[in-house]
């Protein structure tokens, strides 16, 4: 199985890289691939130009063979919608499951995403799970857990796609948001995200 982490990493940081490398480790996936969005369609535009976020998540998986960065959706046009994101994925690798990597919040506001009911007829789920969350007890997402939640890796063996999988990860509490907030203010974000990238965020004078 290879593992799909999304999001804008505006900048990418220790919690985006702990996250990747702990499920890949604990569920023995191929590999995670770390895919920077265009444009996202349920947030506001990015800080960072695109191609220095691509270049920070470059930088952030060098020497981490199996952390990928791939930039397929900055090479696509408009909103950066993941069921398209898979789909291609899965021409690539039509033998290969995916795992679609989820933080609770963005698992909470599946409903809102575009053609959200087809992410699992291409990938399973792998949420995030965090302290004192409370699965939802009605609605589309709660009718989804009761039928398609499984209790470990071993569960999805065989299947390409349509499970989902609670995982627990380290903890850590950062933000892409107080990060750029820190280097407005002038203050160093050092230790919250990877020397290498934080010399590209000071070498074009970005989130100032």
């Amino acid at each position: 199985m290879i593992g799909i982490l999304g999001g804008t990493f505006d900048p990418i940081h220790y919690g985006h890289l702990r996250t990747a490398l702990e499920l890949r480790q604990l569920l023995g996936l191929e590999e995670v691939r770390l895919i920077p969005c265009r444009v996202p369609p349920h947030r506001e535009d990015p800080a960072a130009p695109a191609e220095l976020r691509l270049a920070m998540v470059q930088a952030a998986c060098a020497g981490e063979p199996r952390l990928v960065a791939d930039d397929r959706e900055l090479r696509r046009d408009g909103p950066s919608y993941t069921v398209d994101t898979l789909a291609d994925l899965q021409r690539e690798r039509p033998r290969t499951p995916l795992g679609l990597i989820l933080g609770v919040d963005a698992f909470l506001g599946l409903p809102a995403w575009h053609r959200w009911e087809e992410l699992l007829e291409r990938a399973h789920l792998l949420v995030v799970e965090r302290p004192g969350w409370e699965p939802p007890r009605a609605g589309p997402l709660a009718e989804l857990l009761r039928e398609r939640r499984v209790g470990e890796m071993a569960d999805l063996a065989g299947r390409q796609a349509g499970g989902i999988l609670p995982c627990t990860v380290t903890r850590l509490d950062i933000s892409a948001t107080a990060i750029r907030a820190q280097v407005a203010a002038d203050r160093s974000p050092r230790f919250l995200l990877p020397d290498s990238v934080l010399a590209l965020i000071e070498a074009h004078g970005c989130y100032r």
